[in-house]
């Protein structure tokens, strides 16, 4: 007996017919019941194959932690420091450049940037560091400063996470990287009130990521940005992000991937206790990004933080992230990135090739509208040299 509930049927026959689902039928694929989330699966790997190569793929990538100093304070992060504290620490040029030659030596494309927000607003201490030691008034101009070292001397695509930034500051970063991201995490409000996981982080605020986003679309930045899941949202708030990740999108056509991040609880933190989504729960997030997205969006999910991440793959997902050979996800360094050939293997068993990516999407290389002119030759030169099938979305 078919007990799925008739406004999600409708949703996903829309889907499958390649429809654009509403807003109520995109409300209508949270919390599934029961048998409906293997429906929800199916539906969002058959609007992906349907469309899309036989290939899932990533980024050979370098991770960077130019400093792990932030004004904010979420309740969930280990990531940042306070200044001072033993394990605090700010990159020197020397640290970035050697961790970027040893990637390019393997085989490494891309150098991920992930800092703190405007740690200096907190710490003038450490502004005062910045000047004295490396000649720079703030922590962005240091980036653009590293960015534009690392693209010159050893041909890595930069990748800058860079938090919060202003019109001028963005487009400075789009003259020495090919791609920007950030991520949403979440649109609830209600996150950020007492006791909320971002209580006292003033740029989780929903409204300032997603201006923020806004001007990234409005500048043709190349953007990765995403949900986070388990910090307490509801299902209809997830559904509410991707929205307004597609409502951004369908504005100014700049977001090249949707990545769903599972919430890992990290001891010495105020959510160490909080219990972490399922890897069912994942599973149909990635399907609901799918199926609100549509085909052509690629839809993500970092396979090191699921300790069985092959099913995700039955979900409509198309890429795993950035994998390192070298360093490791300092953001969350419990967990360590699968191996390549294992998971070329994984993919190979599921009917994919894994392929591998740059940092900027190919359909995004092709465009004179979305690449400075300082990077553009870099990018097309690069994708040459990689898998023919994505070269020719490049060309």
């Amino acid at each position: 007996m078919d007990r799925t509930r008739p406004e999600l049927k409708e949703a996903l026959h829309a889907a499958l017919e390649g429809e654009r689902l509403s807003s109520d039928q995109s409300y209508a694929l949270a919390d599934p019941i029961g048998a409906e989330q293997a429906q929800l699966w199916s539906a969002a790997a058959t609007v992906r194959d349907r469309h899309r190569p036989g290939a899932v793929t990533y980024s050979r990538k370098v991770f960077i932690p130019l400093t792990n100093l932030c004004r904010d304070v979420c309740s969930y992060c280990t990531f940042a420091h306070d200044d001072g504290a033993p394990r605090a620490h700010t990159m020197s040029p020397e640290e970035v450049l050697q961790v970027a030659e040893t990637g390019a030596q393997r085989g490494c494309k891309e150098a991920l940037f992930t800092l703190g927000d405007r740690p200096e607003a907190r710490w003038p201490e450490y502004r005062a560091m910045l000047k004295r030691r490396y000649g720079h008034d703030s922590t962005h101009a240091y980036l653009v400063a590293m960015c534009r070292e690392v693209f010159d001397q050893t041909g890595l695509l930069p990748h800058p996470n860079a938090g919060i930034l202003g019109r001028r500051e963005l487009a400075e970063l789009r003259e020495v990287s090919p791609s920007q991201g950030m991520m949403l995490e979440t649109v609830s409000e209600r996150l950020c009130g007492p006791g909320g996981p971002h209580e006292h982080a003033p740029d989780k605020r929903p409204a300032t990521r997603l201006k923020m986003i806004e001007r990234c679309g409005e500048l043709r930045i190349p953007f990765t940005s995403g949900i986070l899941i388990g910090i307490s949202e509801t299902a209809a708030e997830r559904i509410s992000a991707l929205l307004a990740l597609r409502e951004l999108h369908e504005r100014h056509g700049h977001i090249q991937e949707v990545i769903v991040q599972n919430f890992r609880a990290k001891p010495e933190t105020p959510m160490a206790e909080a219990g972490e989504p399922s890897l069912l729960d994942l599973m149909t997030t990635c399907a609901q990004a799918r199926l609100i997205f549509g085909p052509e969006m690629s839809v993500q999910a970092p396979p090191n933080l699921s300790s069985d991440y092959g099913p995700l793959l039955l979900a409509g997902i198309n890429d795993w992230g950035g994998i390192s050979p070298l360093t490791p996800d300092f953001v969350n360094p419990e967990a360590p990135w699968p191996k390549l050939d294992q998971l070329a293997q994984l993919c190979e068993e599921a009917g994919y090739a894994l392929r591998e990516r740059l940092t900027v999407y190919p359909e995004f290389a092709a465009r004179d509208d979305f690449l400075d002119e300082n990077v553009r030759d870099r990018v097309r030169e690069m994708y040459r040299g990689l898998d023919r099938t994505l070269v020719a979305l490049a060309a």
